[in-house]
C-alpha cells in the first residue's frame, strides 16, 4: 500500500512541476526574469469573453510544447480583463492591469502579447495567430534574438 501512495505522490509532483506559475505583477516578473535570465511574456487577455484569447490559451499556451519552451525562456505575466462577475479581479489587480494596459496595450487589442527583456525593454508585440505550437514558438523566438 505504501508503494501505491508513493507512486501517486510522485505522479502528482511530476504533474505540478510542468505547470508554469504566472505572475500578475510586472516588477516581480522582471525580478524573476533577471534572476533566471529569461524574457517576460506579457499576456493581455479577456479570458472569459475574447474568442481569440480563449483560442490562444487552448491551442498554444496550454500545450506541453509551449509550457516546455516557456519554462526555460519566459516569465509569464497574465494581465486579464474578465467581464463575468464570477471571474472578477480584486480592485487592486484591476488598477495594476489598467495601468500596464495604458503603457503597453493602449489600443485595447485582445489578446496582445508584449515581449520584454529582463530590463523591461519592449522587444516586440504580437497576438493570436492561427499557428501550431511549434510555429507560434518560432514566432515568439523571432522577437527574442
Amino acid at each position: 500500500m505504501n508503494i501505491v501512495k508513493s507512486m501517486f505522490l510522485l505522479f502528482v509532483v511530476l504533474l505540478a512541476t510542468n505547470r508554469i506559475q504566472a505572475q500578475t505583477d510586472l516588477n516581480q516578473a522582471l525580478e524573476q526574469a533577471k534572476k533566471e535570465n529569461k524574457f517576460v511574456f506579457m499576456n493581455f487577455s479577456g479570458s472569459d469573453w475574447c474568442k481569440s484569447c480563449i483560442l490562444l490559451k487552448k491551442t498554444i499556451l496550454n500545450t506541453e510544447e509551449f509550457k516546455d519552451f516557456a519554462k526555460n525562456k519566459l516569465v509569464i505575466l497574465n494581465l486579464d480583463f474578465p467581464r463575468s462577475k464570477k471571474n472578477k479581479l480584486s480592485k487592486e489587480q484591476v488598477k495594476v492591469n489598467e495601468k500596464l494596459a495604458e503603457k503597453y496595450n493602449n489600443k485595447g487589442h485582445f489578446p496582445t502579447i508584449v515581449l520584454l527583456n529582463k530590463e523591461g525593454k519592449v522587444l516586440g508585440k504580437t497576438g493570436y495567430k492561427k499557428l501550431n505550437p511549434t510555429q507560434y514558438i518560432n514566432h515568439i523566438k523571432s522577437f527574442l534574438n
